[in-house]
């Protein structure tokens, strides 16, 4: 019985010192949690104070912005609205100049106008400052204060055909925007041109004030060329070189997908000194130097070495642009694809489907395919030189 007794006394106290040992434990889990909870909540508060001194000011700043000017305004000042500009565009550009307090009130009025889309100009604007966006919204619905003239530039057009289209558009003639081109100077032309400004004129549509001088007006074009270049990451020191090539991508193909595959045909021709020995053969090349934009030259004409744009005579590349290339051209010349193709036809008018080969025999049967869809199709209105490489 005693040892019974003691055994069970002692499994007594062992189950109670257990009890205790884990209730010390809890205690001092408890205590650990409770110093962690109290150090993240430290972290958050010193988070959250942060956050205050650096937001807060910016926040009652904001509150402090004048919403919308409540007057008509005062002073006078220009504001120029370009072409196809919306209602985005405009309230940045009055904003930009104090017309207006915010824009977005001048967005909410232009959105709830049903002519503002319409009715808005391109042009030249008299305004005020500190006008409220209704009232600014009002005096654009009224006619600019100097109207704008549109001048649109196709891709591929040439020197000559810009000029026309200028001086057309300008109201004035030929021969004043011809002599305005040859100053390089005042048009801003590029060292890389070599004072020749084929291919420097971007085909893009452009907005022109009423009067504008035909020099400031080439200027811009110039500029938008230049500021295309850079924006394309084209090196400067190749400007001249990548005008060249992709303006004949522009006259020689006639699907933007193609012109990575021309451009490589290009680089493939020049370095070519076996088959095409460096010479481009490309009769768009030879209609240039003949004062031609489309049709076929003729054996004579390929065979005539004084024309120094004839790519069939002279190897590497003619001495300027042969017109104002694309940037989808440019592109395809920045990123040639890869291959060993020296020729390329297109076989199929209508879709533009060309084939491009590295073998000339296989070249010739190209050919052979593309003579049987012109007999075909007698009524196709498209020219060889813009079919064959």
């Amino acid at each position: 019985m005693t040892e019974f007794f003691d055994t069970t006394g002692n499994l007594k106290r062992s189950r109670r010192n257990r009890a205790n040992y884990d209730a010390a434990t809890a205690r001092k889990r408890r205590k650990k949690q409770r110093r962690r909870s109290f150090v993240i909540l430290a972290m958050a508060i010193a988070f959250l104070t942060a956050v205050s001194v650096v937001f807060l000011p910016e926040f009652f700043k904001e509150s402090a912005v004048v919403e919308d000017y409540p007057g008509p305004g005062s002073g006078t000042v220009s504001i120029q609205i370009p072409e196809s500009a919306t209602g985005r565009e405009i309230a940045s550009i009055l904003k930009e100049k104090d017309v207006i307090a915010n824009t977005q009130p001048f967005i909410d009025a232009y959105d709830n106008d049903k002519r503002a889309q319409s009715e808005i100009k391109p042009g030249e604007y008299q305004l005020k400052k500190h006008m409220s966006a209704s009232a600014a919204l009002a005096a654009l619905l009224g006619a600019p204060t100097s109207e704008q003239v549109r001048v649109t530039i196709p891709d591929g057009w040439t020197k000559k055909q810009v000029y026309e289209r200028l001086a057309k558009n300008l109201g004035i003639s030929v021969d004043e925007v011809q002599k305005a081109a040859e100053d390089t100077k005042a048009i801003g032309l590029p060292q890389q041109a070599d004072g020749d400004p084929e291919g420097w004129y971007a085909p893009l549509t452009y907005s022109f004030q009423k009067g504008t001088k035909p020099a400031d007006a080439l200027k811009k074009m110039v500029e938008a060329r230049v500021a295309q270049l850079k924006r394309l990451k084209a090196p400067p020191a190749q400007w001249q070189t990548i005008l060249i090539k992709a303006s004949i991508l522009e006259r020689e193909v006639n699907k933007a997908e193609y012109y990575p595959k021309a451009a490589r045909v290009i680089e493939n021709r020049l370095a070519d000194q076996e088959q095409v020995k460096g010479k481009l053969q490309m009769d768009s090349t030879v209609l240039y130097g003949l004062g031609h934009r489309g049709g076929q030259p003729t054996k004579e004409q390929l065979r005539d070495a004084n024309n120094k744009y004839n790519t069939y005579q002279h190897p590497g590349l003619p001495p300027t642009p042969i017109g104002a290339a694309g940037e989808a051209a440019i592109q395809g010349v920045l990123h040639p694809a890869t291959g060993d193709w020296l020729y390329f036809f297109t076989v199929n008018l209508d879709t533009g489907e060309t084939k491009f080969t590295a073998s000339y025999a296989e070249h010739l049967k190209n050919i052979e395919e593309a003579k049987e869809w012109n007999k075909s199709h007698p009524q196709s209105s498209k020219s060889k030189d813009e079919s064959a490489g």
